[in-house]
């Protein structure tokens, strides 16, 4: 079974930081790799979104509404992902919620398989 875990919401002031750990961990088969892809929020009233995703090489993708204010990355010794949040805004108060998934070729390249994992997600408040 599969574990993400987040850490690392609270409260801050408009202008402040917080940074966001995650950690993911369990067993796989021998075929199947367990990799942290990143970071989504759910606003309140709105949809889960996409934050930031980082590849296992380090390649960050950033949703508009956060760069140059927030920095995804990653220590694949530990297997945890970070995000660093600066020049915090209002509109940023959500839930954030890291992505784990479990990629298995036990049946071949052609027909991998992919399994995604949530962690229980923290809540980040931003107050004006």
């Amino acid at each position: 079974q599969v574990r993400v875990v987040e850490s690392g919401g609270g409260t801050v002031q408009a202008g402040g930081s917080l940074s966001l750990s995650c950690t993911a961990s369990g067993s796989t088969a021998s075929t199947a790799t367990l990799n942290i892809q990143g970071w989504y929020r759910q606003r309140p009233g709105n949809q889960r979104e996409l934050v930031a995703t980082i590849s296992s090489g380090g390649i960050a993708n950033y949703a508009e509404a956060v760069k140059g204010r927030f920095t995804i990355s990653r220590d694949n010794a530990k297997n945890m992902v970070y995000l660093q949040m600066n020049s915090l805004k209002v509109d940023d108060t959500a839930v954030y919620y890291c992505n784990a998934f479990v990629y298995d070729t036990r049946y071949g390249l052609m027909s991998a398989t992919r399994e995604d994992y949530w962690g229980q997600g923290t809540q980040v408040t931003v107050s004006s």
